[in-house]
């Protein structure tokens, strides 16, 4: 009897435990569908710096956009380029800005959001407030609104010989080049590069320096310096590379703020690679003093 007593009441434990959990996962449920309409009814207000041709004034401009569940920040921003009107009513040109890839790898579209150098692709409203702040790209000249022009990136890149040299029928009596398993996950670290120019604009040794002088190179010409420096074909060019970052605006310029890595969407080791070449420039100055 006991025992036809104590399974009635292990059954209704059970199937109280069942109704629990039943109501714990409906509570769930309900929980992830509010969220989801609010979501879904969000807006976000805009303010973004505008600037109509590169030698004019700059202005700032408030809109207000729906957002969906999801959306980035580029979402946004190509949504407001359908119907670009102000938080007063005034229907203005649609807000300039560079975007290509949408999966952060080609970082065209990198801008100050919040004050801080991001891609817009890989930065989700869920991570922002209902209010944000978008700029262009400091240290770089504006060429409309968010749009910058990142030639300085492509001298500095020109500047170390950023670029392996295949072409022509030279043998250098070698078999295929091999590298091992352990320097190629290193060395892959920073093929990453997107040439965004973020570690760039948080860099404070990388000024703003008028056109056709020469100033810091800046972290990510000399990361591609330590990458292409341990290349089995670039490493023929490694002298001419190391002569470059040892000239005026190269290695010693670096003020080791460590804002680069703080700032680079993919993690690459910058300031490891900048350890790195400071080793190499010193082999370098010593082979040059005695003819090694």
């Amino acid at each position: 009897m006991s025992a036809i007593a104590g399974g009635r009441r292990l059954a209704l434990r059970v199937a109280g435990g069942d109704r629990a959990g039943r109501g714990e996962a409906a509570s769930r449920t309900a929980a992830a569908a509010e969220r989801r309409d609010s979501s879904a009814g969000r807006s976000v207000e805009l303010q973004i710096r505008r600037q109509d041709t590169p030698d004019a004034s700059p202005y700032w401009q408030c809109f207000r956009v729906a957002a969906k569940p999801g959306d980035n920040v580029v979402s946004v921003l190509r949504a407001l380029r359908l119907d670009p009107v102000t938080v007063d009513g005034e229907r203005v040109d649609p807000v300039a800005f560079e975007h290509n890839c949408m999966e952060e790898v080609c970082g065209a579209c990198a801008m100050l959001i919040d004050g801080r150098p991001k891609p817009a692709c890989s930065t989700l409203l869920a991570e922002l407030g209902s209010r944000i702040r978008l700029e262009p790209l400091p240290k770089f000249p504006v060429v409309r609104d968010l749009m910058v022009d990142r030639a300085r990136l492509a001298e500095s890149l020109e500047r170390v010989q950023a670029w392996v040299r295949l072409d022509g029928p030279w043998d250098i009596h070698e078999r295929a080049p091999r590298v091992s398993q352990r320097q190629w996950a290193a060395d892959y670290l920073y093929s990453r590069c997107m040439s965004c120019g973020i570690c760039l604009a948080a860099c404070p040794q990388f000024e703003d320096a008028p056109t056709g002088e020469r100033g810091f190179l800046g972290p990510a010409a000399l990361a591609q310096v330590r990458l292409l420096n341990a290349h089995p074909l670039g490493r023929y060019d490694k002298t001419e590379r190391l002569h470059a970052i040892m000239a005026e605006g190269g290695l010693s310029d670096c003020g080791n703020a460590q804002n680069c890595v703080r700032v680079c969407p993919k993690d690459i080791p910058l300031t490891t690679a900048i350890g790195e070449l400071g080793r190499q420039t010193t082999l370098q100055a010593l082979k040059d003093l005695f003819g090694g």
